[in-house]
């Protein structure tokens, strides 16, 4: 069974739509880690009995550096980090510790629309105001450089009738909820390979 630990900033949307989607049997979520304790995804993960960590990379009271949860997940077998709005960057020794084993899913289709800063309403107003017709949700294995590790997944929707960037973010979260527990299936049936440095999904 894989083992899930999902890290959060905020409501959650993300970290519901797995917990409801994929069957209990294919995965399981062991922990939610977030820098924000007061964030409603906490709430949700404390009402469903999941081990909750708060990191920092500054020493504060009852928060864990990246070191400590490191062996904390160690302990619960975490085998893949899902990243679903989590809004600081990963430290490169965090990401050499699990290679190939944090995936983050960004709400439009990169390469376009991503880097620093490219976040949550960031990401829809500066799509809205580049007049594109399209936009998506891509979910990419997370790399020491902001939203540049290798394509997984992704899926477009038409935003031409948005009629502002509230609308082009309802119409792509609908399109995260949809993708992220069906690559996180995929991730559980052990159908998503690497090849030549090239995701294949069987």
């Amino acid at each position: 069974m894989l083992r899930l630990a999902v890290f959060v900033s905020g409501r959650g949307s993300n970290l519901v739509s797995i917990y409801n989607s994929v069957p209990d049997n294919k995965a399981k979520i062991v922990a939610v880690v977030s820098n924000k304790p007061d964030c409603p995804a906490i709430e949700f993960a404390k009402q469903k009995n999941i081990d909750v960590f708060f990191i920092s990379e500054k020493e504060k009271t009852g928060f864990v550096n990246y070191n400590q949860l490191a062996d904390r997940l160690a302990e619960l077998k975490v085998n893949l980090i899902v990243l679903a709005g989590f809004l600081k960057k990963i430290p490169d020794n965090f990401i050499d510790h699990f290679e190939n084993k944090i995936i983050n899913i960004h709400p439009a289709l990169l390469p376009s629309f991503g880097g620093a800063g490219m976040y949550g309403m960031n990401v829809h107003n500066a799509v809205w105001k580049s007049g594109s017709k399209v936009s998506g949700a891509t979910i990419h294995f997370v790399d020491k450089i902001y939203d540049h590790g290798r394509i997984i997944y992704q899926k477009k929707v038409d935003i031409s009738d948005a009629g502002s960037p509230e609308e082009i973010a309802a119409k792509v979260l609908k399109i995260e909820h949809e993708i992220l527990p069906y690559v996180v299936l995929k991730f559980s049936e052990n159908k998503i390979k690497i090849i030549d440095d090239k995701i294949l999904i069987e």
